[in-house]
């Protein structure tokens, strides 16, 4: 997985160790964007501890799986989300309602939908999650 998104190269190989019944995962190369949004994953319970580990280069993180994972999957291209937009994307890219989470960033740092619509801000989507 060399792309030239580690992001999206991190939340695919997440993606393909919870498919294969894996109890861990590691997500190479390190990045802070890619630490917010195990953050979240994290937050809502689909991914256990997450750990990051410093190489000499830009490090790595262990992510401890916990089976709790239907589908992620990086939104692109980033769409810019106003605030009374939110109901549309879940429709888009979430299978129920209330039923997973979209993962944005906005101008406080990268959250859930539920915490921006609490917070009364938009922002751009980043990866989705159910």
């Amino acid at each position: 997985m060399t792309g030239n998104d580690p992001l999206s190269d991190a939340l695919s190989g997440l993606n393909n160790a919870e498919n294969a019944g894996h109890l861990q995962y590691t997500a190479k190369p390190a990045s802070n964007l890619i630490g917010n949004v195990f953050g979240v994953f994290h937050d809502y319970g689909y991914i256990g501890q997450f750990e990051h580990i410093q190489d000499g280069k830009s490090g790595y993180f262990d992510v401890e799986l916990k089976g709790a994972i239907n589908k992620c999957a990086p939104i692109k291209p980033r769409y810019s989300v106003a605030l009374s937009n939110f109901e549309k994307w879940e429709k888009r890219y979430l299978p129920a309602q209330n039923y997973g989470a979209l993962v944005l960033t906005t101008s406080q740092g990268v959250m859930s939908h539920y915490e921006a619509r609490k917070a009364g801000i938009g922002g751009q989507l980043l990866a989705y999650i159910y």
